[in-house]
């Protein structure tokens, strides 16, 4: 897509053919289709078949809460979702022959739902099930006791599914956060193996450390001693990455730079390895003999490195430690080194319940503005669903709850996959069925092959899953003595009309993301206005800590928005231009401000400390009236002279007794000027280019 302007035809394209690799472990695609199939299984060959479909019907709403995490935060969000999903059956079986009830049913359970967006994703889609739930239940209504029956079936399933999912915690107690642990290092294993950091600065890492810090320190954490060895590793894998990030922008003797980050990924791949398997780390072991003695080779014998050798030592020493706690990072060691227990940083916790729905209850919340959609969307396509009186049209509603997402991005891309795939389902259905000999089990097992195809693809490409999806509910169906060939035919046209609903509540009130970028990059900016300034504290290394992950978490933000709105037409090119350079310029001030990190940390005490720590705070200014000028639409005026500032420094540096630290500083703090005026430059040209084209 072309990045500064809006193609449909482009968007088409891309969201037909673009795919990603599968993200679900074997484990997981098996033990969530086993909690569809055999139910279903087991109530074919006791001629319970109902008690089967009603079973299999929960876990298969229920699955995609089974996400990745420690084992409480997994047990607790699949048992919301059970619930959610019981409730909201009772209130279908109960209220589906009745429309005025059912459309306020559908019209709260679509606000409440879209409201939970602000909790993220995982808690969003228990909204979605119970959306769900209860417009499908609502097409068989019955009496108290039958819907009692059929909703305590249904959070029976998503128990079985619960049961599956954490089945394995007292055999491997720490799986998830190893798992965790390992996908960082493996990241860092790949950012060793560049020479130079581009401006994406490796997102999958930041995501990935993002991940760990919420399954090691998060609310559902677990406990043990050997969380603690995951603690230290979680810090030895921050100071890691500000280490290799800092070479990176040194720029120092190729040759060594080389040598060394080539070295270091190797060890940093096997302690990933050692984690995953739950081994001792032999392979890093040997990997960090090989790394010491060229350590040795190039530097201990007077070998210059240039202002590299202190980074080198330091991550020498990091790389050590982490494959000495990696030797007792799992139930089957025991932590000989004590860690302080570490909190959440501030910027990863989440305010109270109560207190975040208060305060997106506001129409300028774009999680009020989706809960508003939804429950419109919802009501009115159940009741266009009831007065045509479409068969099967409890699909209408269901499609539109799926399909309609809190940006336009993401619902148009949902709707379009979502036909393709329907259709795509249509024919994969039909072919099958066709060669499929006539016999009940012969059909589980195809629907146990799509079931499978169905989950290890949603996240993949969902148009490819969703045509797995629709084989898989009419199969179901069948059971309950639904015509295949009509189910079909009858989602089909349903899916069309859901998806068409969707957009159309989108397009009628929408919220833009070019009305909320600049906010997000003037965050981002703060965010690392912030980190400089906490930089001017040596020796905190706790608010170092918290300021770096705010500022990642700012960053993350402005990058989703960036993305949200290169996928909404009629963004204006000068501001799609104006957030891109922005946001990579950003990308180079915040490795510069890493860099100053590690070079605080490598060293004890640094040359002119007091006016180091002036000059990040008068640059840390400049920052903040940058941020303040891009959000007030204006060019940043009153800034410092920060190129004076530095030249100030520079000279006072060049009397440093510590030449080599000296140099270091002095060479940060020119690329930290360049920085901010680049920002306070592509600032200030945007708002010039803003007025030359409203004009």
């Amino acid at each position: 897509m072309p990045a500064s302007g809006y193609s449909l035809r482009a968007t088409v394209i891309e969201s037909l053919l673009t795919a990603k690799r599968p993200d679900v472990p074997p484990r997981v695609v098996l033990r969530n289709t086993a909690a569809v199939i055999l139910p279903l299984g087991l109530g074919l060959a006791t001629g319970h078949a109902e008690i089967g479909l009603g079973v299999a019907a929960g876990a298969l709403d229920t699955m995609f809460s089974d996400q990745p995490g420690p084992y409480r935060q997994r047990m607790w969000q699949l048992l919301l979702a059970s619930l959610a999903a019981g409730l909201a059956s009772v209130l279908g079986f109960l209220l589906g022959d009745q429309l005025l009830p059912m459309l306020v049913a559908t019209a709260a359970f679509g606000f409440c739902g879209g409201l939970l967006v602000v909790f993220g994703t995982d808690i969003a889609r228990v909204g979605m099930t119970s959306m769900i739930l209860l417009v499908v239940t609502a097409a068989s209504p019955t009496t108290l006791a039958g819907a009692l029956g059929g909703a305590g079936l249904i959070f029976a399933g998503g128990l079985l599914l619960a049961m599956f999912s954490v089945a394995a915690w007292p055999l491997q107690r720490y799986r998830p956060e190893r798992h965790a642990l390992a996908a960082v290092y493996r990241g860092l294993s790949s950012l060793a193996r560049q020479q130079a950091h581009d401006d994406a600065d490796v997102p999958a890492l930041s995501d990935a450390m993002t991940t760990l810090q919420h399954t090691l320190l998060g609310r559902h954490h677990a406990s043990g001693r050997a969380m603690e060895a995951f603690r230290v590793l979680l810090e030895i894998a921050e100071r890691i990455r500000l280490e290799l990030t800092a070479m990176a922008e040194l720029r120092a003797n190729p040759g060594v730079h080389a040598m060394f980050r080539g070295d270091a990924a190797r060890v940093l791949a096997a302690i990933a390895d050692a984690l995953e398997a739950a081994e001792p780390p032999q392979q890093a072991e040997r990997a960090l003999q090989t790394l010491q003695a060229s350590e040795n080779a190039l530097l201990g014998r007077g070998g210059s490195g240039e202002g590299l050798a202190a980074h080198i030592h330091a991550l020498s020493g990091q790389l050590a430690a982490a494959v000495r706690n990696a030797n007792w990072a799992g139930s089957r060691g025991e932590l000989r080194a004590s860690a302080a227990e570490t909190p959440l940083p501030l910027a990863l916790r989440s305010d109270s319940a109560l207190a975040t729905l208060r305060a997106n209850l506001t129409p300028h919340s774009v999680a009020f503005r989706h809960a508003v959609r939804s429950a419109l969307c919802l009501s009115a396509a159940l009741f266009i669903a009831r007065k045509l009186a479409l068969p099967h049209g409890y699909w209408l509603p269901m499609t539109a709850a799926i399909v309609l997402r809190p940006d336009f991005g993401a619902t148009f891309n949902f709707g379009l996959l979502r036909v393709v795939g329907t259709v795509l389902g249509l024919v994969l259905t039909t072919a099958v069925l066709h060669f499929t000999p006539h016999d009940p089990w012969a059909h589980l097992v195809v629907m146990a092959v799509l079931c499978m195809a169905f989950r290890y693809l949603a996240n993949a490409h969902y148009g490819i899953a969703v045509a797995a999806l629709t084989g898989t509910v009419v199969i179901l169906l069948s059971f309950e003595g639904v015509n295949s060939s009509a189910a079909v035919a009858d989602r089909v046209l349903n899916t069309a009309l859901g998806c068409g609903m969707a957009l159309l509540a989108y397009v009628l009130w929408p919220t833009w993301e070019r009305g909320r970028a600049r906010a997000a990059l003037a965050d981002m900016l703060d965010a690392y206005a912030g980190y400089l300034q906490a930089l001017t504290r040596p020796g905190r290394r706790d608010a170092h800590r918290e300021a770096r992950t705010a500022a990642r978490t700012a960053r993350t933000n402005a990058q989703a928005s960036l993305d949200r709105m290169r996928a909404e037409p009629a963004t204006p090119p000068h501001l799609m231009d104006l957030a891109s350079t922005l946001f990579a310029n950003g990308n180079r001030l915040a490795r510069t401000a890493m860099t100053l990190e590690a070079v605080m940390n490598d060293h004890d005490a640094l040359p002119e400390a007091t006016e180091i720590g002036a000059f990040a705070e008068h640059t840390a200014a400049a920052l903040h009236t940058i941020a303040t000028a891009l959000r007030d639409h204006q060019s940043p005026t009153d800034l410092p002279d920060l190129r004076a500032l530095q030249r100030s420094l520079a000279s006072l540096l060049a009397m440093a007794e510590d030449r080599r630290a000296a140099e270091l500083l002095e060479r940060i703090s020119d690329r930290l000027v360049d920085n901010v005026n680049t920002l306070a430059h592509i600032v200030g040209r945007g708002e010039r280019e803003k007025s030359a084209t409203t004009a």
